[in-house]
């Protein structure tokens, strides 16, 4: 196989080439780690003290459910001040969030309420911390021409982490338990933090809006706009019929592959793994042209994967299936990211980003609690089913709005 030659390594990497934008994505390949580590730990810890996969639902759904809610007012938090000083206060109390964790989990005084409360906290924290993390990565790179290559290699280092977080979490639960990971994810938010200590982005013009002047008038604004319309509708569709089999995996791991922590780690991985390669994939672009018609078919990729899934009992027939689910779900959702950010105008971008993040985060609950509830009823490989057949069947419909997208963002 023919190595990538310097030039195309360095094209991948443009991004890298700005100071801030480095410090911003070596503090969030340690953060990330740590993130994984915890949603693994979390999901395996509720399954261990309960063995329900309703509850696991119930916990995606406690996580993420406050994005839904509350991510719109978060955006329009993000266009009204500094998105820097925004994520250093919602990147510190995440951290607390989970020392919290770590010394209720240590300590043995751990309950399953605890869990879902502590979700619940970290979900109304990343409703801040998403729509000005999203808007401020376009900041970090000087020449806007990389502006896409930075939204991928932000891509791409939470799919690196992804791949390295739960295959660690699997070994240090086997190890030494959940409540290490927690503490380990606690630590992790000190590189982030320092990271932002350190940049210099441009000064963000404080505008005056109300908080429901400015919701109302982003959402007119992307209503308005039919292929931002049309992208937020397929990131909502993926996250609520695909990405929901990440819920789900601890039951895989245990009653179909017969394993434990170690197992559940290398299902994850194996997503990861795909998930990684469409950041990869999307980093080596260098025009935003060509994802108009990518997308889609990511999308379809990722369902058709996941309907495979949902049939196999081998381990090892199974892992290339999430292989290509994770690259579906993360090329559907990186370029989707993408594309919006290249039609928004910038005194919206935070409100629509928001927009953003309340389709694919804050849907992911729904799906969640969907999936949780139906795969309680028919079975957990019926509704993996399903999910592929209503993204397939769904998708469809979008496909005439999104071939009207033409990116302006410089190639």
């Amino acid at each position: 196989m023919a190595r990538p030659s310097a030039s195309t390594l360095k094209s991948m990497t443009r991004a890298l080439g700005h100071r801030d934008f480095r410090l911003y994505f070596s503090g969030q390949l340690v953060s990330l780690i740590g993130t994984w580590m915890q949603q693994v730990a979390m999901g395996w810890l509720v399954y261990r003290l309960t063995g329900s996969v309703f509850l696991l639902g119930l916990l995606g759904f406690a996580s993420q459910i406050p994005i839904l809610l509350f991510a719109p007012f978060g955006g329009v938090i993000s266009d009204r001040y500094d998105r820097r000083r925004l994520m250093m206060a919602t990147q510190a109390l995440a951290m607390v969030q989970a020392l919290v964790l770590a010394a209720l989990t240590l300590g043995g005084w751990v309950q399953v309420w605890h869990l879902v409360l502590m979700a619940s906290l970290l979900g109304i924290i990343n409703a801040v911390d998403a729509p000005a993390r999203q808007s401020l990565v376009v900041f970090l790179v000087a020449d806007k021409a990389d502006m896409p290559n930075a939204i991928a290699l932000n891509s791409l280092a939470m799919n690196a982490t992804r791949l390295v977080g739960p295959a660690l979490a699997g070994a240090v639960i086997g190890l030494v338990g959940e409540g290490v990971c927690f503490l380990l994810n606690g630590l992790s938010y000190l590189a982030m933090l320092l990271a932002l200590l350190q940049m210099k982005p441009p000064a963000h013009p404080r505008r005056s809006h109300s908080l429901l002047g400015g919701l109302k008038e982003g959402l007119a604004y992307a209503a308005g706009h039919r292929p931002i319309l049309a992208l937020l509708a397929l990131a909502a569709l993926v996250s609520v019929t695909v990405v929901p089999y990440i819920v789900l995996m601890p039951y895989y791991a245990r009653e179909v592959f017969h394993g434990g922590a170690d197992t559940l780690g290398l299902l994850m991985a194996a997503s990861g793994l795909g998930a990684m390669a469409a950041s990869l994939f999307l980093a080596s672009r260098k025009s935003v042209a060509a994802l108009a018609r990518h997308v889609p078919a990511a999308a379809n990729l990722g369902a058709a994967a996941l309907m495979a899934f949902s049939f196999s009992t081998s381990l090892w027939l199974s892992l290339p299936a999430l292989v290509l689910a994770g690259f579906g779900v993360i090329a559907t959702a990186a370029g989707t990211n993408t594309l919006i950010q290249s039609l928004v105008e910038e005194r919206f971008r935070g409100r629509v980003m928001a927009l953003f993040t309340m389709a694919f985060m804050g849907m992911a609950p729904i799906g969640n609690l969907l999936a949780g509830g139906v795969a309680h009823y028919v079975g957990v490989p019926a509704t993996l089913l399903g999910g592929g057949l209503l993204t397939l069947a769904l998708g469809r419909a979008l496909a005439k709005p999104l071939a009207e997208i033409r990116p302006s963002q410089p190639s």
